[in-house]
């Protein structure tokens, strides 16, 4: 409980009309879990604008409304406050009732397009591993020291950040890694936050169903750094062409990680095969288990935020040399008869499925045929959609496209804007069967003994939505599965 006034500190207030030394006892986004006391935050979002519903919010108990604009019919007993942003004024709100968790512990940032489930993942079991209490929040889980709570969304919201930002302090938490994706960082999700420290990642194709055009999308991540306190770190890929404009006017300590160039942090591929990456770093040659150029970079920045965060070299390569990475990143099992190689990843974007097959056509020993199932998600940006056919059929010997998560959209009509973006010398490279598990058992008849067999796009979900139905599906156990019947 908190009294309003405290909690809008920060807050660009443009009126009041009522109290404002009123108690609240929680706060609220979603008028359906208001109750007596409530202050009730209202929010245009994409789907729904929460000011249809300040006076629901009000007959449930509500006794103060933060808005952009106020209903025609104001009510005596009740607190209005009329902001300039909602989602801005719901971060700080946030962080005051909650009593500025983040500020408390060692909060850590990473953003771009791919890598930062991995990265995220990575600095939370180094940091278990040297010993310290951690937090996580990801796409495929948050997680409270060893307690693993759902994630629905790569960010939650501002008031559900904080709450369990509340939580890992309580619980003696001293870090805290999180992923912040562009919608996050575009609909405040995560300002009021105090960051240690940020670390860019890449940035390619991907989201312009919700950015619009490439430069918003870029400017949106840009953002991010831009609003990091002088205290703070940011570490940004020397190798990616926006790696540097991130860093242009932080007001952060500025780091740089490279494979190609010079950098702070500076590695070198040494071997790169199924058992591993042999790198040298900044001049210590290390052997890891994560496999592929791409994990390379995500290693390298893992080192960087743990130098910044003023762990010592040895032991941060020590333990670091032992840890595997996120699920539905590159998991990989063998068949046990064919010794077919099964490689399950979440690679969604054109730039991330040509990463993986990048590093399966470095991995191949032989003549291996590599295999892809592949398809797009529904309601999403449908110009990638050709472009993820292109690369797939461009980089694979065979490809079974398929469906995804088509969410309200038709899979054949998906199918068919993937098929479009294929030159005809592509087009005898592929076949499409909509129904996935089909998808995934009609490649596994294509492979030979020792071919590698990808199945990209959906990782660690153990799901598919289908017509706003969540049906259980779990690309790692199918092809476990399947893969047993081959020994039979």
């Amino acid at each position: 409980m908190a009294v309003l006034q405290d909690i809008l500190y920060k807050v660009h207030i443009r009126s009041v009309q009522g109290n404002l030394g009123v108690q609240v006892t929680d706060l609220q986004i979603d008028s359906r879990k208001i109750a007596a006391g409530s202050c009730f935050i209202a929010i245009k979002g994409t789907a729904q604008d929460g000011h249809n519903y300040i006076e629901a919010a009000v007959m449930k108990g509500a006794t103060s409304i933060v808005a952009e604009q106020l209903p025609p019919v104001l009510s005596g007993e009740v607190t209005y406050i009329l902001v300039e942003n909602t989602a801005v004024a719901a971060g700080y709100m946030s962080d005051n009732f909650y009593g500025s968790p983040s500020s408390k512990m060692k909060v850590v940032g990473i953003t771009g397009t791919n890598g930062k489930t991995t990265i995220a993942t990575l600095l939370f079991k180094l940091f278990s591993g040297l010993g310290y209490k951690c937090g996580l929040l990801s796409t495929v889980q948050n997680q409270i020291a060893d307690r693993v709570l759902s994630a629905t969304h790569t960010t939650p919201d501002a008031i559900s950040i904080n709450a369990l930002m509340q939580q890992m302090l309580d619980e003696g938490c001293s870090h805290v890694f999180m992923e912040c994706s562009s919608h996050a960082i575009q609909q405040h999700r995560i300002t009021g936050l105090h960051f240690a420290g940020g670390i860019f990642s890449n940035i390619t194709h991907d989201h312009l169903d919700y950015h619009k055009t490439f430069d918003e999308y870029i400017r949106v991540k840009k953002s991010f750094f831009d609003n990091l306190p002088s205290d703070a770190f940011a570490i940004s890929n020397a190798d990616d062409k926006r790696g540097l404009v991130m860093l242009q006017n932080t007001h952060a300590k500025k780091h740089l990680y490279s494979l190609r160039s010079l950098a702070e942090f500076k590695g070198k591929i040494l071997e790169n095969n199924l058992t591993g990456l042999l790198m040298n770093i900044n001049e210590q040659e290390v052997h890891f288990r994560l496999i592929g150029e791409f994990n390379a970079y995500n290693l390298l920045a893992v080192y960087g935020a743990a130098i910044c965060l003023g762990e010592e070299k040895q032991r941060i390569l020590q333990v670091l040399s032992n840890l595997t990475g996120a699920e539905g990143r590159f998991d990989y099992i063998v068949s046990p008869g064919e010794r077919i190689i099964g490689i399950v990843d979440y690679a969604h974007t054109p730039d991330a499925l040509l990463n993986v097959l990048g590093t399966l056509k470095k991995l191949r020993q032989g003549h291996e045929k590599i295999i892809t199932v592949v398809g797009c998600g529904g309601d999403r940006d449908k110009t990638k959609r050709p472009v993820m056919a292109e690369v797939a059929c461009e980089h694979s010997d065979k490809v079974v496209f398929t469906s995804d998560n088509p969410r309200s959209e038709a899979p054949e009509d998906i199918l068919k804007d993937m098929e479009a973006g294929l030159q005809p010398s592509l087009r005898r490279k592929y076949i499409s069967i909509a129904d996935r598990k089909e998808a995934i058992k009609t490649a596994i008849s294509l492979a030979a003994k020792e071919d590698i067999l990808l199945i990209a796009g959906k990782g660690h979900e153990k799901y598919q939505e289908i017509k706003g139905v969540k049906y259980p599906f779990d690309d790692k156990q199918v092809l476990t599965e399947l893969f047993a019947l081959l020994g039979k």
